[in-house]
């Protein structure tokens, strides 16, 4: 069942870094304005104002990565969940370079190799704490189980 959710969060996710990235005119275009009140919002509630649209971009593609990471490490089995740490740059490398050569209109950068890794990368370091607390969980239900077992097995202690 594990594998069956992480992989349809997994193909739900790609589906939509894949239409958002592989798309032939950037995703923020027409949206300048919507962009700038945002920040504008951001900068009147505590957001510092070197936060300007070069970040606010970098952490749209960290946090686009971030269940990309999260899934993929679920669909690996635990003793593999490390592979997907170098899968994610691969990843993001693979679509920029579809950008820089297929889409002319687009912009094929190193930073957002950068900020998609670091986004992956956490959803990996979530994953990976999700599955640690699931064993520790299921370690002490076992043991719970087998304690109580064993008691009854023996009848009451004195």
């Amino acid at each position: 069942m594990r594998l069956l959710i992480a992989a349809t969060g997994l193909g739900l996710c790609l589906a939509v870094v894949l239409m958002a990235t592989l798309s032939p005119t950037p995703i923020d275009q027409g949206y300048e304005s919507a962009i700038e009140r945002v920040l504008s919002v951001l900068h009147r509630n505590g957001v510092p104002g070197w936060f300007g649209y070069r970040w606010f971009e970098f952490s749209a593609n960290v946090l686009i990565f971030v269940p990309v990471g999260f899934f993929l490490a679920l669909v690996f089995p635990t003793r593999f969940l490390w592979l997907s740490v170098p899968v994610i740059p691969a990843l993001s490398g693979s679509l920029e370079l579809a950008q820089y050569f297929v889409l002319p209109a687009r912009f094929a950068t190193v930073n957002d190799v950068i900020a998609n890794s670091l986004g992956g990368w956490f959803g990996v370091a979530g994953a990976a704490i999700v599955v640690v607390a699931v064993h520790v969980r299921d370690r002490r239900i076992i043991r719970a189980w087998r304690e109580q077992n064993v008691i009854g097995a023996r009848g009451p202690v004195a």
